[in-house]
C-alpha cells in the first residue's frame, strides 16, 4: 500500500489515496497500526481520500485509537495540497467532504505546488453538550481547568473534533 505522511502546523497524518489504493484491512485497525510512533509510521492518525461525487473528494480521518473523527482543519489543507500536487484535482478552488460537512478550500500555488491552503471552518460549536465537555458554563469561555494541582482558564470549543 502507497501512503504519503504530511503535517500540518503540528498534526501530521499517514494519507492513503483511495482514488488509486485500496485498504489492506479495515480502516481503524490500520489506522492504529501505521499511528504506532514505534512500531508503525507515526502520527496522529490516518486519512483516507476518497472518490465521492459532488465534490472533488472525500476525507475520512481516523485518531491513532482507531476511532473516527469529524474534521481536522489541518489535515483537510493537507488533503487539498495532496489533491493539487497529485493532478487529482488541480485549481485553485475544491469543495472536500468530511464527517462535517461539504468544506471549500482556497489553493494558492506557486511553482506546481501548493504553498498554502485557506479552509472556510464553518461555525464553531460553543454549547457544551455539542462539544462534548463538562466544562462549565454554556459557552464555556473562560472555564476553569484543574490539571495536576494547576488552575488553567480554558475556553471549550469544537469544529468537528473537541479542541480546549
Amino acid at each position: 500500500m502507497k501512503f504519503t505522511k504530511m503535517h500540518g502546523a503540528g498534526n501530521d497524518y499517514v494519507y492513503v489515496n483511495l482514488f488509486e489504493e485500496t485498504l489492506p484491512t479495515e480502516a481503524p485497525a490500520l489506522a492504529r497500526a501505521v499511528s504506532d510512533r514505534h512500531k508503525g509510521i507515526g502520527g496522529d492518525g490516518l486519512v483516507l481520500i476518497e472518490p465521492v461525487e459532488n465534490a472533488d473528494a472525500r476525507m475520512r480521518m481516523f485518531n491513532l485509537d482507531g476511532s473516527e473523527a469529524e474534521m481536522c482543519g489541518n489535515a483537510i489543507r493537507c488533503v487539498a495540497k495532496y489533491l493539487y500536487d497529485h493532478g487529482i484535482a488541480r485549481k485553485d478552488k475544491l469543495q472536500i467532504q468530511s464527517g462535517a460537512g461539504l468544506l471549500h478550500l482556497e489553493l494558492f500555488p506557486e511553482n506546481g505546488t501548493v504553498d498554502r491552503v485557506r479552509v472556510n471552518m464553518g461555525e464553531p460549536i460553543l454549547e457544551s453538550a455539542k462539544i462534548p465537555t463538562l466544562l462549565t458554563g454554556d459557552p464555556p469561555v473562560n472555564a476553569t481547568l484543574t490539571v495536576g494541582g494547576i488552575e488553567l482558564q480554558v475556553t471549550g470549543v469544537s469544529m468537528g473534533n473537541p479542541h480546549c
